[in-house]
């Protein structure tokens, strides 16, 4: 007969491999935004869309609630808010996403508990449960399927904003769009990454491609594959070496050797 500690000790364990899962599909999801970000010339303005989870992360751990929950709301809150701005004040994005930025993680800073800052900004939340685990399915396959619904018009948006106008594409549709689906990868891979490396798998993996790719189709699906392949060693290195309490870092360290080893292969 299994003791409760056993039973306990086998819901840790399939609450590890829940976590594995959903590494690969941020993984997943963060190569295939992150292709498109770099083709839109979003890569260093996109850098900083993570830290809009840190006033949502610091509101959650105040009030004891899911920190997810709060990075979540801040997350969409402030992609709207960039969106909503750019329209407003006819300002570059990129100018936007500067001043949102700044403010939350002024404000984040500021309201986060000293003992739960280290976790708000490199990860490491509770293990997700079966429940967790679904809604993280349920995510990444709204960004898969949304980037695959709009890769046609952010392509030829790149190629000619006129002639997408002229098209019926709408750009600022688009840009909302393409911020809320940003804001949703960013999310999934919150638990492991925190504010502070959120959006570098969706960065890193995206310049890697960049150096080996010949074309649209083969950036996109080596972005994905490198994206896999970090989480994949990462996560292994830390579980094996490192012992960290969160494979982000690992993660992150791992995309950049990828990266470099990119260049050495092209060079």
């Amino acid at each position: 007969m299994a003791t409760p500690q056993a039973h306990l000790k086998g819901n840790d364990g399939l609450n590890h491999y829940y976590s594995f899962i959903l590494a690969l599909l941020f993984a997943l999801a963060a190569g295939l935004v992150g292709s498109f970000a770099f083709m839109k010339r979003m890569v260093l303005a996109s850098d900083v869309i993570s830290h809009l989870a840190l006033p949502g992360l610091g509101v959650a751990f105040l009030l004891h609630v899911n920190p997810l929950a709060g990075g979540a709301a801040s997350l969409f809150l402030g992609a709207f808010l960039i969106w909503w701005l750019q329209g407003r004040t006819g300002l570059s994005l990129d100018s936007m996403i500067g001043i949102v930025f700044a403010c939350a993680l002024a404000l984040g800073a500021a309201i986060t508990p000293n003992e739960d800052l280290l976790e708000a900004l490199l990860g490491g939340f509770q293990q997700p449960s079966l429940l967790g685990l679904l809604l993280g399915v349920l995510a990444a396959a709204i960004v898969v399927m949304g980037i695959l619904r709009l890769k046609d018009q952010m392509i030829l948006g790149l190629f000619s904003s006129d002639l997408a106008i002229a098209t019926g594409v709408n750009i600022r549709r688009e840009d909302l769009f393409f911020l809320l689906l940003f804001s949703l990868t960013v999310l999934i891979g919150l638990r492991f990454t925190g504010a502070l490396l959120g959006s570098a798998l969706i960065i890193v993996p995206a310049a890697t491609a960049r150096q080996l790719a010949t074309n649209v189709a083969s950036f996109v699906t080596i972005s994905c594959s490198v994206s896999i392949l970090a989480v994949s060693v990462g996560w292994l290195c830390n579980s094996l070496f490192v012992g960290a309490s969160t494979p982000g870092p690992t993660i992150v360290i791992v995309s950049a050797i990828l990266f470099a080893s990119s260049l050495l292969k092209r060079h």
